[in-house]
């Protein structure tokens, strides 16, 4: 994990290039990308900003994509606020900063989806997918190819050396961890490359995909509306990298079956492939073991972050969680 710029330096970067004066500027410990650290800043009026650090970030292309979502009359979703030059980012060194109106609310993870919610989440859904991408947007927007990329990170972790891993108390019980749930890791890899062969000989449609539409990504404020955020990974992909997080169990919640039934009433008929669900889904937890196994297991660093990787990582493997929901998903 890069370490982000001082506050001191964000404040002035607010001040400078936006025109907020922030008196206060508060890390907030939300979502799971490694690359981005987020703050809520605070001005002496009492207006509160919250601001997004993202490292190695390509801007522009979030920047389209909000555009052409706000096009498309989606409602749900919160744009940047601009700079005094226009812009709607900013560079501190090699960060991008973005900053957006701070909405008060709690995540889908926190606070259950009403009813009326998880319908009006469906239909959102459904206009994002049905979104006729301009060809010159497709060409900067990442395109699925089932890439092995994750499968052999995951390989290669098993292939160290216990000499090689790092020497800390959550490295090792997360390592131990990992070998007692060996034959269930490497059967979630192995089949996970399976569909992987399957899906590249079915074409499927491509839509434009948010890509992590799961509980920590929608924000519900205090008047009930829902806001879907962090649009910095879009894909052109098949409808079901989306669908798979309803009903998925993400956070060991979105696993119930009145909720999925009340979201593709909003989302509408819709034939789900299962082949290509089943495929996400094992392969989104072959991600997250490849991501969380290397930071902790492969680096030095220190903190509540690995202490925080451990837990989602173990959360995984409980009963009815996502793994289970995985390998139930391919039986199907």
């Amino acid at each position: 994990m890069r370490t982000p710029p001082p506050h001191q330096c964000i404040i002035d970067c607010l001040k400078a290039d936006y025109g907020i004066e922030a008196a206060t500027l508060t890390y907030l410990p939300l979502g799971a990308d490694m690359n981005a650290s987020v703050y809520k800043a605070e001005t002496e009026e009492q207006r509160s900003y919250f601001v997004k650090l993202k490292h190695n970030h390509q801007p522009d292309l979030c920047i389209a994509i909000m555009e052409l979502l706000q096009n498309a009359k989606i409602q749900q979703i919160i744009p940047p606020i601009k700079t005094i030059h226009g812009q709607t980012t900013q560079h501190i060194g090699d960060f991008t900063l973005i900053v957006y109106a701070f909405v008060e609310g709690q995540d889908g993870f926190s606070h259950s989806l009403t009813d009326e919610q998880w319908s009006i989440l469906g239909k959102t859904v459904r206009q994002i997918h049905e979104i006729d991408v301009p060809s010159s947007l497709q060409h900067h927007i990442r395109r699925e190819s089932y890439s092995p990329q994750w499968r052999e990170a995951v390989r290669s972790i098993y292939a160290q050396s216990e000499a090689e891993l790092a020497d800390d108390e959550i490295a090792i019980k997360l390592w131990a961890f990992m070998k007692k749930n060996n034959l269930a890791i490497h059967q979630l890899v192995d089949r996970a490359e399976e569909l992987a062969k399957k899906l590249h000989n079915q074409p499927a449609k491509f839509v434009l995909c948010h890509s992590d539409i799961h509980g920590g990504n929608i924000l519900i404020d205090k008047e009930n509306n829902i806001y879907i955020v962090d649009w910095d990974e879009p894909i052109l992909a098949p409808k079901e990298r989306d669908l798979m997080f309803i009903g998925g169990g993400v956070g060991n919640v979105w696993n119930k079956s009145h909720e999925e039934a009340l979201f593709y009433k909003g989302y509408g008929k819709a034939e789900v492939n299962m082949t290509i669900l089943a495929y996400y889904r094992h392969e989104r937890i072959v991600e997250d073991i490849a991501l969380y196994s290397q930071y902790i297991l492969l680096t030095t660093a220190k903190g509540e972050d690995k202490l925080e990787m451990y837990k989602h990582f173990i959360g995984m493997f409980e009963p009815k969680g996502v793994v289970d929901i995985a390998f139930e998903t391919d039986e199907k």
